[in-house]
């Protein structure tokens, strides 16, 4: 009985025994595959924070330069100096000069009054041939018109007394002429500007003072001085009169335009001028383009007094530096040109 008790618990025992080697080994398995998911996840975690940080210097470095490049890319522009000049772009070094005060004054282009002649007949009598026409050139001594006056019954000419222009021809054929002006003749080698000024600027303005005259438009300009300053106010404004005799032999200022007139009465040292063509306005702002080599860069200037030519500049240039002096609208297209293929 005892030997049977025996070879029942033998058997027993080996049977449980190798079940619990495998589930011991099946632990061990598991542990080891758990420290080795999480040793993993700690390199893939490294990984990802390497990375990340990694990224952030590509942000930091790699985007700010870009931000710091556009802002070069936008206010400034790289052109070859052949290519530029060729262009019609002129650099010139900032430097101090004068620049005058001047007041400005409206006027209008009349007839130069010395030369134009109102002709009427020398004896009353009836028009019996008019050979000339209103806008006809004639010269001096050209025949105007034939009369029969009226206390001869002969026959007489009127002449041109001088050369120029027949504005007016108040006669026909058939007609009785007496005092009344037959025509009108004008020399347009010289016209008259005529401007008025306000009595706050009279004491400023006299004889002989050199006066800069220009269209609104600025597509004729010309100096000269004026000739007159009338001692009568009139009446209907309210303002002196000056006279500037310009020459005209050219035809080109005609009665009746509009004109400007700049009279330069003090002048100041300014340390830095430059010429207007200098200027130009981007984003609201009065800039210039400074150069060094083939590099033109935007600068933003505060300007003050200006001649109409040449204008103070306050801040923005210094004495030395050099800049655009003709033909900074290229510059400025170039530039805008960039900023806008770079924001495509």
């Amino acid at each position: 009985m005892k030997h049977l008790l025996f070879i029942f618990l033998l058997a027993t025992v080996m049977m449980v025994w190798p079940w619990q080697i495998t589930i011991a080994w099946a632990g061990k398995d598991a542990h080891d595959h758990q420290a080795g998911h999480t040793d993993h996840g700690a390199e893939n975690d490294d990984h990802d924070k390497h990375g990340h940080e990694n990224h952030q210097d590509e942000d930091e470095h790699g985007h700010g330069g870009n931000e710091e490049h556009d802002d070069h890319e936008y206010g400034a522009t790289e052109i070859e100096q052949g290519h530029a000049q060729k262009a019609g772009v002129i650099v010139a070094m900032a430097k101090g000069g004068m620049i005058s005060k001047e007041i400005v004054l409206n006027g209008q282009i009349t007839l130069n009054r010395d030369s134009t002649a109102n002709v009427r007949a020398r004896f009353a009598g009836i028009v019996r041939a008019v050979p000339v026409r209103l806008g006809q050139a004639v010269q001096k001594g050209d025949v105007l018109a034939r009369l029969e006056s009226n206390e001869s019954l002969r026959d007489y000419t009127i002449n041109a007394p001088i050369s120029g222009v027949i504005l007016e021809r108040n006669t026909n054929i058939g007609d009785v002429a007496d005092s009344e002006t037959l025509f009108v003749i004008a020399d347009f080698s010289t016209v008259w500007a005529k401007f008025h000024i306000f009595p706050k600027d009279a004491e400023y303005i006299q004889k002989d003072q050199s006066v800069r005259v220009h269209t609104f438009d600025h597509q004729m300009e010309t100096k000269a001085s004026i000739d007159l300053f009338l001692p009568t106010a009139d009446a209907s404004s309210q303002t002196h009169i000056a006279i500037v005799e310009l020459d005209n032999t050219e035809g080109r200022w005609r009665p009746g335009l509009s004109v400007d007139g700049h009279v330069a009465v003090s002048q100041i040292q300014a340390p830095v001028i430059i010429p207007k063509t200098a200027l130009q306005t981007m984003e609201e702002q009065t800039v210039v383009f400074v150069t060094q080599g083939n590099i033109y860069e935007m600068r933003q200037v505060k300007t003050g007094q200006s001649d109409g030519h040449n204008v103070e500049v306050l801040s923005g240039l210094k004495t030395g530096e050099s800049y655009v002096s003709e033909g900074s609208f290229i510059i400025k297209a170039d530039i805008m040109k960039s900023g806008a293929a770079h924001e495509h």
